[in-house]
């Protein structure tokens, strides 16, 4: 008798149990492949790193905007102070390279103003140029092996004065003053260079004229040499022989407190000072 084995009996293999199959064994849901698999996947998401580098760079853009602010107002501050203190070294009266006052002696304390600072730099700028000028004609001088007119201990002699007309206008609220010189001029020798005693003044103006119809010579520079103690006119051309000229020099000075120049004493009679 032959024995038959009885078989259990199995549904057909489908695609779609294998799909099945396949994604049972990675993990999935089993679900098939097609619209309901798209949703069922991990979304992109932003992750807590993401967060914090955002919050960095925030965080230091804000504080570069604070350092900027700051340096701009110390910026500010600072140019402010340097105004004020440039202002109060010109209103005071040792502020001038020669000792004197700065331009306004010629006006009672209180009436004349600080200049501007566009004048401040033209000024500065003329007298650098007007040194430069002055050191090139003393090298000039020296390759010539002699002494510059103005640094000789004695005044040259290639002119002499003949008349002198001075005015001067003190003011005793502050101990200045203000002056202005006429000198009538002989020229023996011809010569661009005038030189004359002074120290410790502001000089204001120059000119040089031959008279009134023939008009003036033009002044290219001047300026006080205090080695020697002593002012110099640089013309453009030379003075010519056995003319006369007229110098003008407006000029504004302190009172000194000592014996030098134009200068203030006192005296004590019946006990009160003056």
């Amino acid at each position: 008798m032959a024995l038959e084995e009885k078989r259990e009996k199995r549904p057909p293999v489908t695609p779609m149990m294998i799909e099945e199959e396949a994604a049972l064994r990675n993990g999935s849901r089993g679900l098939p492949p097609g619209p309901w698999a798209e949703p069922a996947g991990p979304r992109p998401r932003t992750t807590e790193r993401h967060i914090a580098v955002h919050k960095r760079l925030v965080l230091g853009f804000a504080v570069s905007i604070l350092a900027l602010l700051a340096v701009t107002m110390i910026a500010v501050l600072l140019s402010v102070r340097f105004e004020e203190c440039g202002a109060a070294a010109d209103g005071s009266p040792r502020a001038a390279g020669n000792g004197s006052l700065p331009g306004a002696a010629r006006q009672p304390p209180g009436a004349g103003q600080p200049p501007g600072r566009p004048e401040e730099e033209e000024a500065r700028g003329g007298e650098a140029a007007a040194e430069e000028k002055k050191e090139e004609e003393e090298e000039e001088w020296q390759r010539r092996r002699e002494q510059p007119p103005w640094a000789r201990p004695r005044l040259p002699r290639h002119l002499r004065p003949l008349h002198y007309n001075l005015m001067l206008s003190a003011f005793m609220e502050n101990f200045t003053f203000s002056g202005e010189v006429n000198v009538q001029l002989e020229v023996r020798n011809a010569s661009r260079y005038i030189v004359l005693h002074a120290h410790r003044m502001h000089i204001e103006a120059v000119r040089v004229a031959e008279d009134k119809l023939a008009g003036g010579v033009r002044v290219a520079r001047s300026f006080l040499y205090p080695q020697t103690q002593v002012f110099v006119v640089v013309l453009n051309r030379s003075l010519e022989v056995q003319r006369s000229y007229n110098l003008k020099i407006i000029y504004n000075a302190l009172i000194e407190n000592e014996l030098l120049g134009f200068f203030r004493s006192s005296y004590v009679l019946h006990g009160e000072r003056r």
